[in-house]
């Protein structure tokens, strides 16, 4: 979601904005229900106006009252005359206050909304009869309660609602920081546009981005320097593998010697594959179980070492060289550990809302101990207080960087009767940055 053109770049201006439209958007709705409503304005009004009608009806000489009373349609009645009022929250209330204030404290009222609007005064103050006063029926209505509580949740919901969408693109920029924050810590290249961002946050986008190029450019040099050092070291190992082959003299020691130069060889090969994590890759519509079964031949040409039990899986973006990488790790070290009782496992998960791929390797070596499940991954460390072997503690933490590549995600767990399954999930559409690219 782009910022409008017309939208001010600065956090300080938008949110002055905001308060601004919101409170004049308010008063314009409220000045909208009173120019509905205007009778509300006029009930002091009409009770001062009822209170004056009154006071010339008592204040009249007996004859004169007969014409008072046709033309304003008062009735002088008796106390048994006069019917029991209405009551119609607050609007009885407020309507008798008022008149009180006009007539004396010591006035009595009784009050009909329904049918035919009428008020029957009692005011000692003026005379000693009641006086009946015909109401048009615009007062004193309880309909007005139900209006007044619509308008007003109305008028909080419209300006609730503006609200939301001005700091939902107040917030935007900050959100979007956030995902790039987070993309940068899974290995991935982020740069923010600074083009319609606000004033405020253009310097911090820069900033971001100024530290990805170096955090990125931090990581090249180290590529290129541990990949020099392997290419150095590779050499004096090359010559020493030769002089070896030279002098068979002492057969068992030269084969000792062999084995340990083809170990540092293989070191470096891991050294290299964890600095390589294979970012640059292009992606390819691929089948999983394909490359399973391409991981998995060398190791079962002598005999099935691996057993497969996969199931169809659609064609899904992936690395080829990574993913195969990925899977090597994982199985050599099952084989490793477990022996030849290795099975992987591929199956459809997550349902249409989410869908994933979930593969298993499985063995039935020693397991880990619990306690270092979760420190596993990390990058020269390996479980061998429970499952001994050899190695740089490199494999696991290439293959967890290799789902994180993908937006997927890797898990050891313990399983019953021995042995440790490997899990990982592969979304079927790879997750990649929208807002930042």
């Amino acid at each position: 979601m782009r910022t409008p053109v017309w939208f001010p770049q600065s956090v300080f201006a938008r949110t002055l904005w905001l308060v601004l439209l919101v409170v004049l958007f308010s008063k314009a709705l409220t000045l909208v229900y009173l120019l509905m409503n205007e009778d509300m304005l006029v009930d002091r009004q009409y009770s001062h106006g009822t209170a004056l009608t009154l006071r010339a009806y008592w204040a009249a000489d007996p004859d004169s009252r007969p014409v008072i009373a046709a033309a304003t349609g008062l009735r002088q009645l008796r106390h048994d005359e006069v019917p029991a009022g209405e009551y119609h929250w607050p609007y009885t209330e407020v309507f008798e206050a008022q008149m009180r204030q006009e007539l004396g404290a010591d006035a009595q009222l009784r009050m009909r909304a329904a049918r035919t609007p009428r008020l029957w005064v009692l005011a000692p103050s003026l005379g000693p009869d009641w006086v009946e006063v015909p109401l048009y029926p615009y007062p004193l209505k309880v309909q007005r309660i139900w209006s007044v509580l619509g308008w007003f949740l109305a008028i909080g919901l419209l300006s609730t609602a503006s609200a939301w969408i001005f700091v939902r693109l107040l917030s935007l920029p900050l959100k979007r920081l956030v995902f790039a924050a987070r993309q940068i810590g899974r290995g991935r290249s982020v740069r923010l546009p600074v083009s319609d961002t606000p004033s405020e946050m253009t310097e911090l986008y820069r900033a971001f981005n100024q530290m990805a190029e170096d955090v990125e450019q931090a990581a090249r040099e180290r590529e290129l320097m541990l990949a020099g050092v392997s290419h150095d070291l590779r050499t004096p190992l090359t010559r020493l593998r030769l002089s070896l082959e030279l002098l068979r003299g002492d057969h068992e020691l030269t084969e000792d010697m062999v084995r340990d130069i083809e170990d540092m060889d293989a070191i470096l090969d891991q050294f290299l594959a964890f600095i390589r994590d294979g970012r640059d890759e292009p992606l390819e519509e691929l089948d999983l179980n394909d490359l399973v079964r391409e991981v998995a031949a060398p190791l079962n040409q002598s005999e099935e070492r691996v057993r497969l039990c996969l199931e169809a899986l659609p064609a899904m973006p992936l690395r080829r060289v990574s993913i195969k990488r990925l899977l090597a790790n994982l199985m050599e070290n099952a084989l490793r550990h477990g022996g030849s009782g290795v099975e992987v496992c591929s199956s459809l998960s997550g349902g249409h809302a989410a869908p994933y791929v979930v593969l298993s390797v499985l063995d039935r070596g020693p397991g880990i101990d619990p306690a270092e499940l979760d420190s596993i991954f990390n990058p020269f460390i390996r479980g061998d207080r429970a499952r001994s072997g050899k190695g740089t503690g490199l494999g696991l933490a290439i293959v967890k960087r290799i789902a994180a590549q993908h937006g997927g995600s890797v898990e050891l767990r313990n399983r019953a009767g021995g042995g440790v399954e490997a899990r990982v999930r592969l979304p079927l559409g790879l997750l990649l940055p929208r807002d930042a690219a």
